[in-house]
């Protein structure tokens, strides 16, 4: 795992102070739910500071810098614009980032008004992200912890978890359904990805998707880790239709159910004896993974 470290509101106030002196009297505030991967802060009411939580995932700073304009006018929801660029300093040692505030809530379940017209526009967000040329696009690597390339990265931790589940969820169902993904052959043909579709980052807005965050994960190769998002959030009619309008063959369909299954099941597996919403969710998810009526398509 990552060696992260800690960010606090002083010292975002100091690097903002130091490097970008126009800004310097604006107020910083925590973003609530900050993520994993960088600490969040509001930098006034337009912008926000993002500044990666350890080395592995500064990798990705120079690429959102790089890629995200030439992406942001190519696709049909708002997605985030850098602003600057800031380097090391206060005692923080990566390069981090400064963007527009865009304004919305994390999806859930429960917050979208009608789950198929989300997965349409979720799919349609996907399909022109897909069309975008991938010339020079950032391959699969540690910078996007290889999204976009085989299964076979996570092979060892889907192992290492169900084993440590084998008697408490149908083991031979999720081994199946592993091994056909892990076997499922990807046609090679590059195409760009996000590699993060999750509720975190897709924001709504009245219940409707409005913008889609964090491309720290995305790159060219094989897309079908952004199908991981059709179990773990997605309705079985939602589902169906975003099958649909990307026209997602039953290989890709496979390979992002493999996607959607080893991370469950790591979850599932740390959050053994909980009963927390994290243990509970992640039992739900690795439900609709595995149910008959999921796997026939």
């Amino acid at each position: 795992m990552p060696r992260r470290i800690t960010v606090d509101v002083a010292q975002v106030r100091r690097l903002v102070g130091e490097q970008f002196p126009e800004w310097a009297g604006l107020p910083v505030r925590p973003v609530a739910r900050s993520g994993w991967d960088n600490f969040t802060f509001r930098l006034g009411d337009a912008m926000v500071a993002r500044l990666p939580s350890a080395a592995e995932y500064a990798l990705a700073v120079d690429k959102e810098q790089h890629w995200l304009p030439v992406l942001a006018p190519r696709l049909p929801l708002p997605v985030p614009v850098p602003l600057a660029k800031g380097r090391p300093g206060a005692g923080y040692p990566f390069p981090w980032s400064i963007y527009r505030w865009l304004d919305g809530e994390p999806a859930s379940a429960d917050r979208i008004s009608d789950p198929v017209r989300f997965a349409l526009d979720l799919s349609g967000f996907l399909a022109a992200l897909r069309n975008v040329d991938t010339a020079d696009g950032p391959q699969p690597g540690k910078h996007n912890w290889f999204r976009g390339a085989t299964l076979r990265t996570y092979d060892t931790l889907a192992e290492r978890a169900l084993s440590a589940l084998d008697g408490e969820i149908d083991v031979g169902s999720a081994r199946e359904s592993w091994k056909t993904a892990l076997h499922t052959p990807w046609d090679g043909a590059d195409r760009w990805f996000h590699g993060d579709i999750a509720p975190g980052n897709l924001l709504l807005d009245g219940g409707e998707l409005a913008a889609v965050i964090d491309f720290g994960t995305c790159g060219v190769g094989d897309p079908s880790c952004d199908m991981a998002i059709a179990w773990t959030l997605l309705t079985a009619d939602g589902r169906e239709a975003f099958r649909e309008r990307l026209s997602v063959d039953s290989a890709t369909w496979a390979r992002g159910r493999g996607w959607a299954l080893w991370k469950t099941l790591v979850t599932c597996a740390r959050t053994r004896g909980r009963a927390d919403e994290e243990a509970v969710d992640a039992r739900r998810v690795l439900g609709e993974i595995l149910s008959p009526l999921n796997t026939r398509w």
